[in-house]
Order: structure tokens, then sequence, then C-alpha cells
């Protein structure tokens, strides 16, 4: 088990070829995008805190953290709590 904020995922491990989150962030968290391979994909919630999120699919394009967003729709997730997410 490990402990932690979420909005900074786990370096040690890194690169990850998938990320999961299940919790609406305001923006995508850039560490997350950091930690994930070339070619790697994270899929997270992103949008209002009360309200709707839409569901992103961020692709990891290359090493310079360069993104490809694709939308999946309107989702309502629990606010992500963390130092790239919600303060409270």
């Amino acid at each position: 088990v490990i402990w932690g904020d979420g909005t900074k995922g786990f370096p040690p491990n890194a690169p990850y070829d998938r990320i999961i989150v299940t919790a609406g962030a305001p923006k995508v968290p850039q560490p997350l995008i950091e930690q994930l391979k070339v070619g790697g994909k994270l899929l997270i919630p992103v949008g209002n805190y009360h309200l709707w999120q839409e569901l992103l699919e961020v692709i990891k394009l290359d090493e310079e953290n360069k993104i490809k967003i694709k939308n999946h729709g309107g989702v309502a997730f629990v606010p992500l709590i963390g130092e790239h997410g919600w303060r409270e």
C-alpha cells in the first residue's frame, strides 16, 4: 500500500504505460504526464468541483511532454484533493 498525494503520482516506479485517476481534477496534473512513457495514456476526469467533469484520455507524444487529448464526454467523480488538484 502506498499512501500519499495522488496528484504527484509515484515517481519511483515511473515511467508508466497507463495511469487511471478515479477522482475529478481542476486540470491534468503535470507530474502524471511526466511519469508516462512516450505513447502512454492517462485517463482522468477534469472539470468543475461540484458539477460535471469531462473524461479525458491524455496521450504522451514525446519526451518533452507534448500531449494529445481525447474527450470521452461528461462524467461525475468525487474531487481529487492534493497539491495538483483541489485544495480541500
